[in-house]
């Protein structure tokens, strides 16, 4: 059998999925500047995206500032570095551990979602509907999603690096006798303008991307229930490794900038 006859390689499909998602991204910023503006359901999409994820982030950032500097106090008291364990824990969270944990998270819950949603919508031929009755589906359903998860996403994290940081600071707290005070003194003097922007910044691709991929394999996923399933699920994989390509890219740029 000759080589044309075979099937496209693993490599030839992931290159025209990697085509397919650029040309949805270059799309999306055609159409987001562009009139009219669906403004009443991106400010439904926020409150759906931001207000239903608080308590998942909340819990996680919780349990993160918790297991993290339990794990971390005894090898600081080896060499008698205790009172370091503040700044330690503020600049690790605030600065790589809270912005990645919190974006996969939300890439598990936000992009699942938002590929099953689109994907249900797609099998059961609602977007056909709208682009037969005039109305720019695009418009209405991507756009919309991916502004609200990028908005979102940011404060998200601000919220989460929050609720670790209060976690933390009760183990200081029954382990150490450090007060809330002492605690948070010592994180507003460790953290410097370096240690925040660039962390914030990164939030906001982490979740043009988290929208991105979720809108992308929805809007496009195959007839049947079987096809809404894959939507969701690979919305999730390719979500979480484009959060680790871009988290490298914007780590080396801020190392650039900020020397950090």
């Amino acid at each position: 059998m000759s080589l044309v006859n075979t099937y496209p390689t693993r490599l030839y499909n992931f290159l025209i999925e990697i085509g397919d998602l650029s040309h949805f991204a270059i799309r999306y910023f055609k159409e987001v500047f562009k009139g009219p503006y669906e403004t009443s359901e991106l400010i439904k999409q926020c409150y759906i995206i931001g207000n239903r994820s608080l308590f998942l982030v909340g819990v996680t950032g919780f349990i993160l500032g918790l297991v993290f500097t339990l794990q971390s106090r005894p090898t600081l008291l080896e060499f008698g570095a205790a009172s370091w364990m503040p700044s330690m824990v503020s600049i690790s969270i605030v600065r790589e551990i809270g912005p990645v944990v919190i974006a996969l998270i939300c890439a598990g819950k936000i992009g699942s979602g938002i590929g099953a949603e689109l994907g249900s919508m797609r099998v059961t031929e609602q977007i056909d509907a709208m682009e037969v009755s005039g109305t720019n589906p695009f418009k209405y359903l991507v756009v919309t999603r991916i502004t609200a998860t990028t908005l979102m996403l940011p404060l998200l994290v601000i919220f989460g690096d929050t609720i670790a940081l209060i976690g933390s600071s009760l183990v200081e707290y029954s382990k150490g006798g450090v007060s809330f005070t002492l605690y948070f003194n010592k994180v507003i003097k460790a953290l410097s303008f370096g240690d925040i922007l660039p962390a914030t910044i990164k939030t906001f691709f982490f979740g043009f991307v988290i929208g991105l991929v979720g809108c992308y394999k929805g809007y496009h996923c195959k007839k049947g229930t079987l096809g809404v399933g894959e939507a969701s699920n690979i919305a999730v994989v390719y979500a979480s490794m484009l959060l680790f390509i871009v988290d490298f890219i914007a780590v080396f740029i801020s190392d650039i900038f900020f020397e950090i």
